[in-house]
């Protein structure tokens, strides 16, 4: 659970001027994963790729050439913690305040167990070339990770071994993996691909929307209602967990990358050029509130004392959630 979120040059390619936003720095995933992330003054302003809220009110945000930072006050200042490598982190997720995971690109993932003030590395296989894109803690022992080439890895034993399960006969790109509820888990993947599980992700069924571009992103709501988006702003509606879908229009054509829902119900979702668009409707209809310095953004945390985090290009910024 997260806790209140030739062929290797085509890969580089993907997406275009999306890269860093999903993938990261192509040089930092090609630095040693023996070496240690690096300190420095202003890592709260590189890129950053993912972060959760913990229930205790730390929130912790990973990103490139291995930086992990977290922060006690809401977002108002950030204190970068060592990590044993420089590989670019994509996605944290934490099963309670104390126990978390972080991984990335050289298929490596970290493992903290103090709330991530020290990591420990658990995997890594840097010559597979498929980088990790998401992951999920279904409990203590219990989480799987998603990414690049149809990688799927799971782990019964809490992380210290991770199983590898071909999931799809294509070799398509998993690109973001999130819960329902209900219980339901579901895959944001390339070329209209969208995966579902009714058992905790031991089988998967193919849920694809009518769209061939990329899905990076989605978002569960309430019973069966689950939102799908990515490429040229698309985004996709459906009350039934996948099994038909809506086309919502979003007043955009920059790619979409995260979604939330507020504690007030109000629901946004982020992209690249600082997109954002809300809801107030279950995700009927969206209105457009770009930022104005137009920093792609990656993910969004909303913070305890009503603001929202966004993380991306830009690094760390915090807003108001008012959106007039």
């Amino acid at each position: 659970m997260r806790v209140m979120t030739c062929r290797r040059i085509q890969w580089l390619l993907y997406a275009g001027v999306a890269l860093t936003m999903i993938w990261g720095d192509p040089a930092a995933a090609l630095e040693s994963e023996s070496e240690s992330a690096e300190i420095m003054p202003l890592a709260a302003r590189s890129l950053l790729l993912d972060g959760v809220m913990l229930k205790s009110g730390r929130c912790v945000v990973v990103g490139e050439r291995g930086h992990i930072l977290y922060s006690d006050d809401q977002g108002e200042s950030w204190h970068q913690v060592a990590v044993p490598t420089r590989a670019t982190l994509t996605s944290v997720a934490f099963h309670d305040d104390a126990t978390g995971w972080a991984a990335g690109h050289d298929a490596v993932i970290l493992m903290t167990r103090d709330g991530a003030k020290t990591w420990e590395k658990l995997r890594d296989a840097p010559k597979e070339e498929k980088p990790i894109l998401d992951l999920w803690c279904v409990d203590s022992q219990n989480g799987f990770a998603v990414g690049a080439y149809g990688l799927f890895l799971q782990t019964n034993d809490g992380g210290n071994t991770w199983r590898p399960h071909v999931i799809i006969e294509e070799d398509r790109h998993l690109n973001q993996v999130a819960a329902a509820s209900n219980g339901k888990f579901y895959i944001a993947a390339e070329a209209g691909l969208a995966l579902r599980s009714v058992d905790a992700g031991q089988t998967w069924q193919d849920i694809r929307a009518p769209y061939e571009g990329s899905f990076f992103g989605l978002l569960p709501l309430a019973h069966d209602t689950v939102l799908l988006f990515g490429l040229r702003g698309h985004l996709f509606r459906s009350e039934d967990a996948g099994d038909a879908w809506e086309k919502i229009e979003t007043g955009t054509e920059a790619m979409l990358n995260a979604g939330v829902r507020l504690s007030d119900g109000r629901i946004v979702i982020a992209g690249n050029e600082g997109t954002l668009i809300v809801s107030r409707d279950e995700g009927l209809s969206f209105t457009l509130h770009p930022q104005a310095d137009r920093k792609g953004i990656s993910c969004l945390v909303p913070t305890q004392d009503n603001h929202l985090l966004l993380f991306g290009e830009g690094g760390a910024k915090k807003i108001p959630v008012t959106f007039d």
